[in-house]
């Protein structure tokens, strides 16, 4: 066991206006199996490339073990699988390697196949092998659930949980609690380490939030309370400090200390105000120290459009084939409206291709697909590889509403800064919202979802699900995060 000691941790990437981290310390035990969790944005993978040496920072981060980064860039997937393995690994025993693929359910085919001939969980699961057979590593595993499947999701997160000496940055809520015990999680004003899985951070972190929100009303009326105080001690003090200077001789008693008595009361009084508003200071400054970590989940609305029949769409017999090979067969299903179908298989099954083809992309087939007149399909894709510009370029090129589409980002957690920052820039999580906001800014009959929520944090899923949940537009997605596939789905295609 060993640690790894970070110290007034400061950075910020070149040209932006607010540092990433500023004076951050923490330490972390080598042994921990430990969740990252925080908004997209936040800093998650960059605080992964601080430890990795490959950004300048200010302050201090020491630790007796190395870090290996996970995924592995690949600089040729024309390769064999195991050629790959050794590069990555030049002193792994066959064996070992063996053993690691049997425990994530891989067959040892897989190594004498090209790279790229491997589904992505195939590729994702042998790339993980290899990452623990590195010795005297801390392992640094950023987002590997993106391309599994459910079952995938299922076996890596057995397969980590009898692992240890990792940071695993997830937004899958079960996955996390299937094979961490601590977590790290950035939040809007602080990092904090807590013992634990998920869920127990989200108790804790909900049980804060309302003790910070109790006592944030309670200081609000103590203030409210002591203004007023405040004002009628100075009002009354200056009431008298007037009778004391220039008091009508009529009315007034004439004895020789009635000077000296005024100007002492009125002393008493002003300096009775002063301490109010010194303790009305404290406890603004106390308030101000409260609600600075409650992330807002602000509410969404999908426009979805009523349909005149109750049928959007059929598939009937539907195969698809890429050459001579099918990768799916058969399938036959129908969309009626209120509907929230989820289309679930392994990886290479034709999920994908299935939403395509709904969509009017030109997928092989055979079968019979057929769409409602003038219905109206808003798709969210799986790839966001081919985003660039700025927002405004987007909306214009999208044929969407720009305001629109910038309030339901910023909803969904962007600062102003990241709103005036190019796509190209933004995080995966941040892309992958572009399109998702894209989506909502567009009125339609059936929404057509492929895996949107992978890269999205937590929060922002959360939005999503209440937001489905709410509105009940008619949708066909794919999605691998059970969570959300219990919260949405009506019914679900096996594929």
């Amino acid at each position: 066991m060993s640690m790894i000691n970070v110290e007034n941790l400061t950075f910020a990437y070149d040209g932006s206006y607010d540092n990433i981290f500023e004076n951050v310390c923490f330490r972390i035990d080598t042994d921990w199996k430990l969740g990252f969790t925080g908004r997209n944005g936040r800093g998650k993978t960059t605080f992964l490339k601080l430890l990795m040496g490959g950004l300048e920072y200010r302050g201090n981060i020491s630790s007796s073990v190395n870090f290996e980064y996970f995924p592995f860039e690949i600089e040729d997937d024309n390769e064999i699988t195991i050629d790959i393995c050794e590069k990555i690994c030049p002193t792994f025993e066959h064996w070992e390697l063996m053993r690691e693929l049997n425990l994530l359910n891989v067959e040892a085919d897989v190594l004498y196949r090209p790279f790229n001939t491997l589904s992505n969980g195939e590729r994702t699961k042998v790339m993980l092998a290899v990452l623990f057979l590195k010795e005297n590593s801390f392992l640094l595993i950023d987002e590997p659930t993106n391309h599994l499947d459910a079952d995938g999701r299922i076996t890596v997160g057995k397969y980590l949980n009898r692992k240890k000496g990792i940071i695993l940055v997830s937004h899958d809520r079960v996955f996390l609690d299937s094979c961490i015990d601590h977590i790290l999680s950035i939040n809007r004003a602080d990092i904090v380490i807590e013992k634990g899985n998920y869920s127990s951070w989200e108790v804790n972190k909900e049980n804060r939030d309302n003790f910070e929100a109790i006592q944030n009303e309670k200081l609000k009326r103590e203030i409210k309370g002591l203004e007023k105080a405040a004002k009628s001690a100075a009002e009354h003090s200056n009431c008298i400090e007037r009778e004391k200077i220039g008091f009508d001789p009529k009315n007034t008693e004439k004895s020789i200390s009635r000077r000296s008595y005024l100007g002492a009361k009125s002393k008493k009084l002003m300096s009775r105000s002063k301490a109010i508003e010194t303790r009305i200071e404290a406890d603004i400054a106390e308030k101000s120290n409260l609600l600075k970590n409650i992330e807002y989940k602000l509410s969404l609305k999908i426009p979805s459009l009523a349909y005149h029949s109750k049928t959007l769409m059929y598939a009937e017999n539907l195969t698809i084939n890429y050459g001579s090979r099918n990768v799916c067969e058969n399938v036959s299903f129908s969309v009626n409206s209120g509907e929230r179908i989820l289309i679930k298989g392994r990886n290479g099954s034709g999920k994908s291709s299935i939403l395509k083809l709904i969509c009017g992309y030109d997928i092989p087939h055979s079968g019979n697909i057929s769409l409602g007149s003038r219905l109206v399909i808003s798709y969210v894709s799986q790839d966001f590889s081919h985003l660039s510009g700025t927002l405004s370029e987007f909306a214009s090129s999208a044929g969407i509403d720009e305001n629109l589409f910038r309030a339901i980002l910023c909803k969904l957690g962007f600062s102003a800064e990241q709103l005036s920052k190019r796509i190209e820039n933004y995080s995966g999580g941040q892309k992958k919202k572009v399109l998702i906001a894209s989506s909502l800014s567009t009125p339609a009959h059936l929404y057509v979802w492929d895996e949107p929520l992978n890269f999205i944090d937590i929060n922002s899923r959360i939005q999503i699900e209440e937001l489905i949940d709410e509105f009940k537009p008619t949708m066909i997605f794919v999605e691998h995060d059970i969570a959300f596939q219990r919260k949405i789905a009506t019914s679900v295609i096996e594929i």
